[in-house]
């Protein structure tokens, strides 16, 4: 059960408020990376290359508001940036 405590009640009410706020920006996080790979696997390098720039922004951001660790928004980018690499290399 909750605590009825002032200090307790507070705390809750912006646990509440950082839980919604993260999981938008996760979400958000999420959607960039799957138009990344999604234009990867249709062969579109210049959508590629353009989702790659606003998911590495996103993933940057979030590791910056604590949201994600920052290794794991830098592997994150790193795997994408690989991907797109590959998909330019075989492009040209």
């Amino acid at each position: 059960m909750a605590q009825r405590h002032k200090s307790a009640i507070k705390r809750n009410r912006q646990n509440a408020t950082r839980r919604e706020r993260n999981r938008v920006v996760r979400s958000r996080v999420k959607t960039d990376v799957r138009k990344v790979r999604e234009a990867v696997d249709r062969r579109d390098l210049s959508t590629a290359e353009a989702e790659l720039r606003v998911a590495a922004k996103e993933l940057s951001k979030a590791a910056s508001k604590g949201i994600l660790h920052r290794n794991a928004a830098a592997r994150r980018i790193a795997r994408l940036s690989k991907r797109v690499a590959a998909l330019k290399h075989s492009a040209g």
